[in-house]
């Protein structure tokens, strides 16, 4: 299966990280160029390994996706549990390692196309369109990572919440 990774080094440390690219919300739309709304479903208020969330690009696409893993300050991977009728099969991991004194993000997507007679063409328009898409996606975090502002709003609503 096709893959698209992007990686950077930010001057945050991967807790700090790793919870602000968990967040939810109107708060979560200052950062993720990518999002145009998305909600945990089935009541829960937090994300977890089996949890499933509901995500709206801002191009109007939905996607439900379900974390198959969750170790927070580490890593968060997803799959896909429904979506857009051209995936066949898409899921992504976002990886937290501390590095040189902030953290090195490894973000990755990986997907398969329908219907099967087109991939050929398929797959690499898609590694074109959602490299594009992750490597402005992780842009856009690693500048909220500089964001002093942001990260203590952020801070400040989790110790309210």
């Amino acid at each position: 299966m096709p893959q698209v990774i992007a990686e950077r080094t930010v001057r945050l440390d991967a807790a700090t990280a790793f919870e602000l690219s968990q967040t939810t919300g109107d708060f979560r739309l200052k950062w993720d160029p990518f999002i145009h709304s998305q909600h945990l479903e089935g009541g829960a208020t937090q994300a977890a390994k089996g949890v499933r969330t509901r995500t709206r690009s801002r191009m109007g696409l939905l996607m439900v996706s379900e974390y198959v893993s969750y170790v927070p300050g580490r890593n968060v991977g997803m799959k896909m549990v429904s979506g857009p009728w051209f995936f066949d099969q898409f899921g992504g991991g976002w990886r937290f390692s501390e590095h040189d004194g902030g953290t090195r993000l490894v973000w990755k997507y990986t997907f398969s196309c329908r219907p099967g007679w087109l991939r050929w063409l398929a797959h690499p328009v898609g590694e074109w369109l959602l490299g594009r898409e992750i490597e402005r996606r992780i842009s856009a975090f690693a500048t909220a990572c500089g964001d002093d502002a942001l990260i203590a709003e952020m801070r400040s609503i989790s110790d309210a919440g």
